[in-house]
């Protein structure tokens, strides 16, 4: 994977601009550890990191190709996983190619095709291209989003970044928020509109969604959206189908020149990425796969079973590993570890996260990296076969809010009046739910109950699965290890999306079709462990650990987090809560020590962004 920046200006020279692009293209330097590139034009001028995976000696950018005296050029994050089946048509269109890189690949196809590579590509990736002779910039972010794109427009300036730190290095954007960007980290947050980028004149390129600027300005467009449909096959063929796609995804996304591994946490999602990795290797003759898994110090301790975590994992992680002839590896964090990596779990987000399940997912991702550069994970699983608790809740379907913030009540009651008053946060909510229902591609044929079902997938599939997958990239891509989701392969997220309710909950049962597909592959009890999620620590001197931070926080005047808090009620709420308060406020696994560390986020972000309001 790599980062990318650009400018385009059609009322200026840039070509005297270098050490702007150098400054915003040096802060993504831990997305592409491996490289550097740049290209200056009078008009536009990219910068690029690179991370080496396929093709260490043909894949470097900018990547310049001509074509009837006409010059393309560009950048690129991502990767293609159908990159022979295309070079094999450009060749028989006469094309040649100078290496192996998907890279090449991509720019070949824009050449010949346009916009309407697209359609052609099976991948994740966020890419610019310039044409020279057009005068044209084109920008394209992958359909479900995996890979990132943010981009903003200042005067006659148009500028793109992987990452939004690296907008923010350009002297024109300043980092400030409004009422709307108060509302997206104070009501959604972690989670964010889709195209939102919180702050001021700073956009999110939509999942799907393409972007030309040229003289005329700037356009965009939808290039893929889910379409609803009936299905005709029945269970039994629906099962096969989804298990060729299943083995299809994960077979395609194997290939690497580096080293490459999986995430293993003994449930079904991982289990099944790694039996078909292994599998793989082992027909080759390659050597075992290797597999990592992370646990907190201690934890066996102090986990006690609940709805959203029925056991542990290390005993099903020993069977897979062991079924499979694996070389597995255990990350065990520490508590201090936990709080003192909330930092720079923000510094990679650019924004306050998900708290110690980013910061864990950093640390695991700098653990991986010593021995892996490339690593194949199960986020997307839950979204795409309905695998979370709120599926099945009755309460949670009917709930007249996203059913990942069933008590934002009692986040709201710790804001202070002033701002409450400024961003309404239940008028927001509800506002920004209504906004996501209105897009649901609905179909006349579906019953009431796959007809609340589509909208609960629509929910989870936009709104919910962008925050796991932009902590996936961060948190991984901050240490420079590229993590692959086999899960959201488009052509997966289609086919599913049109399967009725009834056979994703076959004889009642979360994940009922991905379990009936992969029969024969797992251990029976491997195959049908109840979910559980990515591990969180149990341990009370978390708590201990944040709440200490978090008075120490409300009793400094000059902390930047007061203005926004009920100073009395906050200290009230950190006194008075245990390891055994309840309170879910986001997810599954944000809960009451949680919400403290999201605060100390906030504050962080606040103060080492210098984040100003301008209403």
């Amino acid at each position: 994977m790599c980062g990318i920046v650009g400018w385009t200006d059609f009322s200026r020279n840039l070509t005297g601009e270098t050490n702007i692009i150098e400054t915003m293209t040096n802060k993504l330097i831990p997305r592409g550890p491996d490289a550097t590139g740049y290209w200056f034009s009078p008009h536009t001028c990219m910068g690029h990191r690179r991370l080496v995976v396929v093709d260490p000696q043909g894949g470097q950018q900018p990547m310049i190709r001509r074509k009837e005296n006409n010059i393309y050029v560009l950048v690129y994050n991502g990767e293609l996983y159908n990159t022979n089946e295309i070079r094999q048509e450009l060749l028989g269109r006469g094309y040649s190619f100078q290496g192996w890189s998907d890279t090449e690949v991509l720019l070949q196809s824009y050449i010949e095709w346009g916009e309407n590579c697209l359609e052609k590509l099976n991948g994740i990736f966020a890419f610019a291209v310039w044409d020279e002779q057009k005068e044209e910039l084109f920008l394209a972010r992958d359909r479900i989003g995996v890979k990132p794109l943010f981009y903003s427009r200042f005067g006659s300036s148009f500028l793109f970044a992987s990452e939004i730190k690296a907008l923010l290095a350009h002297p024109f954007i300043s980092p400030t928020i409004d009422r709307e960007g108060l509302a997206e980290i104070f009501v959604l947050g972690p989670a964010r509109t889709p195209g939102h980028g919180v702050f001021k004149q700073i956009f999110e390129l939509k999942p799907g969604f393409c972007l030309r600027v040229n003289r005329r300005g700037v356009s965009s467009k939808q290039y893929w959206s889910l379409e609803s449909k009936p299905h005709t096959e029945s269970f039994a063929e629906t099962a096969l189908t989804v298990r060729d796609l299943v083995i299809d995804a994960i077979t395609r996304q194997l290939v690497s020149d580096v080293p490459l591994c999986t995430l293993l946490s003994g449930g079904l999602d991982s289990s099944v990425i790694t039996a078909i990795a292994a599998n793989t290797y082992q027909k080759k003759g390659l050597k075992p796969l290797r597999t990592f898994s992370v646990d907190y110090i201690d934890n066996e301790k102090y986990f006690r079973a609940n709805e959203f975590q029925p056991d542990p994992d290390a005993p099903w992680i020993k069977i897979v590993a062991d079924n499979f002839g694996t070389r597995h590896y255990s990350c065990l964090l520490n508590t201090q570890q936990l709080v003192d990596s909330l930092f720079p779990a923000v510094l990679a987000r650019d924004l306050p996260g998900m708290t110690d399940v980013d910061s864990s997912l950093y640390l695991f991702s700098r653990e991986i990296k010593k021995m892996a550069t490339v690593a194949l994970s199960g986020e997307g699983a839950d979204e795409v076969f309905g695998g979370y608790p709120w599926f099945y809740n009755q309460e949670s379907i009917e709930l007249k809010t996203f059913p990942w913030t069933r008590r934002a009540e009692e986040r709201f009651r710790l804001y202070s009046p002033e701002l409450l008053e400024l961003i309404r946060p239940q008028e927001y909510l509800a506002q920004r739910l209504q906004e996501a229902l209105a897009e649901v591609p609905r179909l006349a044929s579906d019953n009431p109950i796959n007809a609340k079902m589509r909208e609960m997938f629509y929910l989870n599939l936009t709104r919910w699965m962008p925050t796991l997958l932009d902590r996936k990239d961060r948190m991984s891509m901050a240490v420079g290890l590229e993590l692959r989701v086999p899960y959201t392969d488009h052509r997966l997220v289609e086919y599913l999306w049109n399967i009725p309710w009834e056979y994703k909950f076959h004889r009642h049962r979360e994940k009922a079709l991905l379990r009936k597909a992969m029969e024969g592959l797992l251990p029976e009890t491997v195959l049908w462990r109840k979910k559980s999620p990515y591990p969180k620590t149990h341990n009370p001197a978390y708590l201990e650990a944040v709440r200490d931070s978090i008075i120490e926080i409300v009793n400094d005047k000059n902390s930047p987090l007061n203005p926004f808090i009920n100073r009395p009620a906050l200290l009230d709420f950190a006194q008075r809560i245990t390891t055994d308060t309840n309170i879910p406020w986001f997810g599954q696994l944000m809960n009451a020590p949680q919400l403290l560390a999201y605060f100390i986020q906030v504050n962080y972000w606040l103060k080492e962004y210098r984040v100003s309001l301008k209403l």
